[in-house]
């Protein structure tokens, strides 16, 4: 039962409403009497309620909420009529239909109404008598039915069985209201009071605690005898409820705190399912032993979680170490211990698929079918740990993908870029409360299986020493195939075999990364993309992939060859293809725009009309600077966005010998300057320069694209020649570049990034090249078609790039240098 105060008329609750100096009087049988003998308009305006049925007799308090409802009460209660209150079947509709209404319902009065604060009408109201409503008259503006009275059967006085029944009905009702804590003490003046079986029926009706439909079934029932039969029913219910409910309190009864309150609450549930049958976390825990049969896991693995089980069945489930107990067991059963995807060794498969998914990279994919071969001769090996290193945006982590579908495993991805934590490797101890294991560990729970593909993305990028542990020298263990079979975490607290898993890092720069991490890792170079490969690329996979991103179809939007070449070349300038992913991505967009907005444009642009697509050129195509004057040399230089040329100046005029070098120059490409003109005054006479020049003429050495940072040895030769080429005023040979180291005795030593120097080479339309004979074998490893066009020159010594570099001809317009005699002592000349 229960006795409550005002209710929004949507969440309404049954209530008796007391003020101070007003006192509401309850019906006696004289006034039930009177109401019988009343006539019954044919029609009503009907109020829904939800949540809650209306007895006759009952004064109740709600609040109404929705408009209809609050403009059928003010029109009620300005005519001092009558109202049909009916209950709703959903209570969860706002605005019910005639179909949502209950067909019998209770005649009620507005004894009081006013307004409140937050706009809603509160209303008192008293039930009258019962009714069926024979039909629905209109619904707007409000519902308006035609109803007719529903009298009810009352047993006469000599039925001593309803007699007893009434008699029972209050006594359970008395005996509710005094264990329970939430009914006042003045409900049991009320239900001692009443002296009509009537009222009283419908009185512990409207309060006792059930379901609406149940309550609605007792107004619905004309016969009181059977009436008082189903509330004695429900009312022993509620009173046993009652009573087990204060038994579980008896059993926690304690003076506590907020923790004790929790505990106690957790008590209480822990009765309840007892009752319901059961203790759920000994079921838990059953479940969990249950798994760990299962489970194919190492021995010594199956001992430790046996262990740590026992551990918890004695541990207090109200206490903090008993979640954290859980929820490590929990992970020791859901890793993977020895459950593996099976591989795929179909090689001509996997070699397909590397081949769709990215065009080049011969190495890598040479690298992974040698793996495959041999685990599939061998049928078990240790994965190979590979290091993709390359510049931006040539698909290292992306290839990660392939191989994973290739091999028909799983695929797991981890950034290290940035990490400062070696718990984020390690995991914390699991004694600590919110303790987590290693992400290491957590990507390999996720990919349900022990042998996935594992990329560990920006490898290079690994903070070392911050303050927390050293997470790049954690990685060590990961890494080395001579220890990951026990890897250690320290929220596990047992090895981990990690030797199955293939491990795929990536890299930009080598520099960066730990000298003993670099040493465990197979480092893979993966240059940048030539024009012709980015050109694939972008016919094959890039326009095809955002045609559709945005919803188009080849027949949409189709670009040439050469209009992909006029893109890469003029409006990108990387190694990779992620900025003319972004080009293509507009281009696409374009078209898209054009389409949506019913415009016409060019579904098939030529290169002439790429301009009214992108706007200006970004960037200009490297060009070969016809060397007509004495010491314009062309070089070649590495970026990290690819090969470039690189043009070296030199001037000369009267001075004191001074060497002057600008162009934004680091401290290897000044000295690699100094070494060149060291070597050609100690060699001036081979040169043909007459020595006394040098202290005679300043020398000024400029780099063009002064706001270019420019360092590296590289530029030796290149420098050399220039000031051979600038003191001897001899040309330099037409279409040719170099690029090399010298050193002081005039040997010439190689240099890297071979590939990327020749290809710039080549779209600056040079023919010649000189390189370090020590480079050839690199030139041997590129493409021959990346070759075609182009003459090596190979060298050991200076004197030889100047053989080939200089040519007999004097530039046009020579200057002529010539040396002064210096005046020594009394009058003699030098």
């Amino acid at each position: 039962m229960s006795f409550m105060d005002f209710k929004d008329i949507n969440q309404l609750n049954m209530g008796v409403m007391r003020e101070e100096g007003e006192y509401i009087p309850l019906m006696s049988k004289e006034d039930e009497e009177s109401l019988k003998s009343q006539a019954l308009p044919e029609e009503l305006p009907i109020l829904p309620l939800r949540n809650t049925v209306l007895f006759p007799g009952v004064v109740i308090p709600i609040t109404a909420g929705r408009e209809k409802s609050i403009s059928l009460l003010n029109q009620v209660s300005k005519n001092q009529g009558l109202l049909g209150v009916v209950s709703q079947r959903n209570g969860d509709k706002e605005d019910p239909s005639t179909e949502d209404l209950y067909r019998s319902g209770t005649v009620a009065k507005v004894i009081r109404q006013f307004k409140l604060p937050n706009g809603h009408t509160a209303v008192i109201l008293q039930g009258l008598r019962r009714f069926v409503i024979e039909d629905f008259t209109r619904t707007e503006p409000h519902i308006y039915a035609k109803v007719q009275k529903s009298d009810e059967r009352i047993p006469d006085g000599t039925d001593q069985e309803f007699k007893m029944m009434m008699e029972s009905i209050k006594e359970v009702a008395l005996d509710i209201i005094d264990k329970s804590q939430e009914i006042p003490n003045e409900a049991a003046l009320t239900i001692r009071s009443i002296d009509s079986d009537t009222f009283l029926l419908n009185f512990v009706s409207n309060n006792m605690n059930a379901e609406v439909d149940k309550k609605q079934h007792l107004l619905e029932i004309n016969d009181l005898k059977d009436r008082a039969t189903e509330v004695l029913k429900l009312l022993n219910l509620e009173a046993q409820m009652l009573e087990m409910r204060n038994e579980i309190q008896d059993k926690v009864r304690l003076d506590f705190d907020k923790q004790q309150r929790e505990y106690f609450l957790q008590q209480q549930l822990r009765q309840i399912q007892e009752e319901l049958g059961g203790s759920s976390t000994e079921s838990e825990i059953e479940e969990m032993r249950a798994k760990g049969k299962k489970k194919d896991w190492p021995e010594k693995v199956a001992q430790l979680f046996d262990k740590e089980l026992s551990k918890l069945q004695r541990v207090n489930p109200q206490v903090p170490e008993f979640s954290i107990q859980r929820n490590y067991l929990e992970f020791m059963l859901d890793l993977p211990w020895n459950e593996t995807s099976k591989d795929n060794f179909n090689l001509k498969r996997a070699e397909k698929i590397l081949n769709r998914d990215h065009y080049g990279l011969e190495k890598v994919k040479e690298r992974l079918l040698e793996y495959l071969a041999v685990l599939k001769l061998k049928g078990d090996m240790k994965a190979p740990i590979l290091c993709l290193y390359g510049p931006p945006g040539v698909g290292k982590t992306s290839l990660g993908k392939s191989v994973a579908e290739a091999l028909g495993r799983s695929y797991v991805r981890m950034s290290l870029g940035g990490l400062g934590d070696e718990a984020e490797i390690r995991g914390h101890r699991k004694t600590y409360i919110g303790a987590m294991p290693g992400r290491l560990l957590q990507s390999i729970k996720k990919a349900e299986a022990s042998n996935p593909v594992f990329v560990l993305d920006e490898i290079d990028k690994l903070a070392t020493g911050r303050g927390h542990g050293d997470p790049a020298s954690a990685m060590l263990e990961v890494l080395d195939p001579e220890q990951n079979s026990t890897f250690y975490d320290n929220y596990l607290e047992v090895g981990y075999d990690l030797s199955k898993v293939l491990f795929v890092a990536t890299a930009n720069n080598l520099n960066t990364i730990h000298p003993a991490l670099r040493d465990r890792m197979e480092i893979i170079e993966i240059n940048g993309y030539t024009v012709e490969e980015k050109v694939e690329i972008a016919a094959k996979h890039l326009l095809p992939k955002q045609l559709k991103a945005h919803g188009l179809e080849k027949k949409d939007l189709s670009l040439s060859k050469k209009v992909l070449e006029y893109i890469v070349e003029h409006y990108t300038r990387e190694s990779g293809v992620r900025g003319l992913d972004k080009v293509i991505a507009k281009v696409v967009r374009y078209a898209a725009k054009s389409i949506a907005m019913e415009q016409e444009y060019h579904a098939k642009p030529k290169v002439n009309q790429v301009y009214d697509i992108l706007g200006s050129e970004r960037f200009t195509k490297d060009r070969y600077e016809d060397h007509s004057i004495a010491g314009l040399v062309t070089g070649l230089a590495w970026t990290p966005v690819g090969g470039d040329i690189l043009y070296i100046e030199s001037s000369i005029a009267k001075g004191k010998g001074r060497l002057s070098i600008t162009g934004n120059l680091g401290d290897v490409m000044k000295e690699s300057a100094s070494i060149a003109m060291a070597y050609l005054k100690a060699n001036a006479e081979e040169f043909g320069v007459d020595y006394r020049l040098f202290d005679q003429y300043d020398v000024h050495l400029h780099f063009p694209e002064g706001a270019v940072p420019k360092d590296g040895p590289s530029a030796g030769i290149s420098i050399l020649t220039s000031l051979a080429s600038l003191f001897s005023q001899r040309r330099v040979m037409p279409k040719l570049a170099m690029t090399g180291e010298i050193t002081l005795r005039g040997e010439v030593l190689p240099v890297g990034g071979i590939k990327e120097k020749i290809l710039a080479a080549k779209r600056a339309n040079i023919t010649d090249i000189i390189l370090s004979r020590r480079n050839e074998k690199d030139v041997k490893e590129i493409r021959e078609d990346y070759l075609k066009g182009l003459n090596f020159h190979y060298v050991d010594r200076m004197m030889e790039v100047i053989k080939i570099g200089l040519s007999e001809e004097l530039v046009a317009n020579p200057k002529n240098l010539k040396a002064e005699s210096k005046t020594i002592g009394f009058g003699a000349k030098s």
